[in-house]
């Protein structure tokens, strides 16, 4: 079980590394591994699976959302602890409400996300 101090934690570091903008401090969140499912994915990739595996591929995809996001600042709203995941409910680009599931692994980096966004299709 993380606790609301560990999903605390998480969300400030996690969110510190995004609108810091530095993608190496972004990267060293998630594991190599990573299983990562998002509609931007679907939008700004055009991959209507909207999942992306392993590290290489969603650096490219960061690499990609920090470029075509110049202004990206992410607002922390909540973190809600789970079994070894995390959901933060936050804002996003173009103010848009986001929610994003992780799943934590053994070494304490995000394995899998979930993320979910308000009015996507209307606002990317």
């Amino acid at each position: 079980m993380i606790t609301q101090a560990q999903a605390d934690q998480l969300a400030e570091a996690w969110l510190q590394a995004w609108n810091s903008r530095d993608l190496a401090r972004i990267m060293a969140h998630y594991a190599d591994t990573i299983d990562f499912c998002s509609p931007f994915i679907v939008n700004l990739l055009q991959r209507p699976d909207g999942r992306l595996l392993g590290k290489p591929a969603v650096q490219a995809y960061f690499a990609q959302g920090l470029a075509k996001f110049p202004d990206l600042h992410f607002t922390l709203l909540q973190a809600l602890p789970g079994v070894g995941s995390v959901t933060l409910l936050y804002r996003s680009v173009n103010d848009l409400l986001a929610a994003e599931t992780m799943e934590i692994d053994a070494a304490g980096k995000i394995c899998r996300v979930m993320a979910h966004y308000s009015a996507t299709a209307e606002r990317i």
